[in-house]
């Protein structure tokens, strides 16, 4: 059905029931509407006064990319269920302190991470708001969690993918961590997106060139080899250590828990100091165990010029403290991981796990009587 225009070509409005125009709220809303008052958005967002918008909002860089960029086309599907009618995709960068993220402490680590995530959701939020009231649709999906969980495991659980739309907008470039590294502040940054339902003046260009300078040293400092010098990626060796206390590592620690005969069985199987973080993470935002690759990455022009003025100064003091910790890795049983681990660093104790992807192999009882012979 085509819908009525006025004698302009604009679209009419049905009429309005008597009874609702007669409401105070309705009445309020039509007399704005012939005074003139009323909000009537731009049919095209002004890129500058756009980018002015998420800087003031917080974030340390901003760039729009149009939801039909031939890179965003597994995106749209997802972006369009959240937000039907979206148009364009804002992409924020908010950067993070350096020495705070290379920090051996990983509370040290973990604090910077989980506050630059909350400033980033906040930044996407101002500019959700100031969008909407200019007359837009807008929408700003979680930086991280929370996300989709009545998806799992079926389907992806995020929103939207923010690297790939950073990428697109041209804020940077996916680097070999599989991390985005932004021209200026590095592999320092995390990123979120604001949905809207409008074109923008000016869309942001893909970098012609990759800010990594192919050092190696992400994949010197993984602990459990999820980074290749080929390229290849390792995304379960990862997930399964560096994502130990977020969704599948407290899987497998509550099957732990469901498994244990009783509290001594339950302490043979899991370190106090395990329990003592699984806790913290239950109570405070979850720690990530590694985030290695990005603390060693000296790429970005605001980044670079100490390991440039002393490569051999950068990684005795970046990356070996990091190299060198005395910490568990989490691998799956008979896994690439495991046995690189093992080889690469012997110092730091291994422990096989099921990542939470499959309950844990039942024990016989022949061998719980033997695990507890004196």
């Amino acid at each position: 059905m085509t819908a009525a225009r006025d004698t302009e070509g604009r679209p009419t409005r049905p009429p309005i029931p008597a009874k609702l125009a007669a409401h105070p709220s309705v009445r309020a809303v039509l007399a704005r509407r012939e005074a003139g008052d009323a909000v009537r958005p731009p049919a095209v967002i002004d890129a500058e006064w756009l980018r002015e918008l998420c800087l003031a909002a917080g974030a340390d860089d901003a760039a729009a990319v149009s939801l039909d960029h031939p890179d965003l086309a597994g995106e749209r599907e997802y972006v369009r269920s959240a937000l039907p009618g979206t148009r364009s995709l804002i992409a924020m960068a908010v950067r993070m302190n350096r020495d705070n993220c290379r920090s051996p402490a990983r509370s040290v680590a973990n604090q910077e991470f989980h506050q630059a995530d909350e400033q980033a959701n906040r930044a996407a939020r101002k500019v959700t708001r100031a969008l909407q009231d200019a007359g837009h649709r807008a929408l700003n999906p979680s930086v991280g969690f929370p996300q989709e969980m009545d998806r799992f495991p079926s389907e992806r659980i995020w929103v939207v993918a923010h690297k790939t739309v950073a990428v697109a907008a041209g804020l940077g470039v996916m680097g070999l961590h599989r991390n985005v590294i932004h021209p200026k502040f590095g592999s320092f940054v995390l990123l979120v997106t604001v949905l809207v339902d409008a074109e923008v003046s000016e869309y942001g260009q893909a970098l012609d060139y990759n800010p990594c300078i192919d050092c190696k040293l992400c994949v010197a400092a993984c602990p459990v080899g999820a980074i290749a010098k080929n390229g290849a990626f390792d995304g379960l060796a990862c997930t399964t250590h560096n994502y130990r206390e977020f969704m599948s590592g407290f899987t497998d620690w509550a099957q732990t828990v469901a498994d244990s005969e009783d509290a001594a069985d339950y302490r043979s199987r899991v370190s106090d100091s395990e329990s003592a973080s699984m806790w913290q993470s239950l109570s405070s935002p979850p720690g990530y165990k590694s985030g290695y690759c990005v603390a060693v990455c000296p790429a970005g022009e605001d980044v670079l010029a100490p390991y440039l003025d002393d490569r051999r100064r950068f990684m005795d003091t970046v990356l070996r403290p990091l190299q060198d910790k005395k910490e568990t890795l989490y691998v799956l049983p008979g896994s690439h991981a495991q046995e690189y681990a093992r080889r690469r660093f012997p110092h730091k104790p291994v422990k096989e796990v099921t990542g939470g992807w499959q309950p844990p192999a039942k024990r016989s009882a022949a061998a719980d009587g033997e695990a507890r012979t004196p």
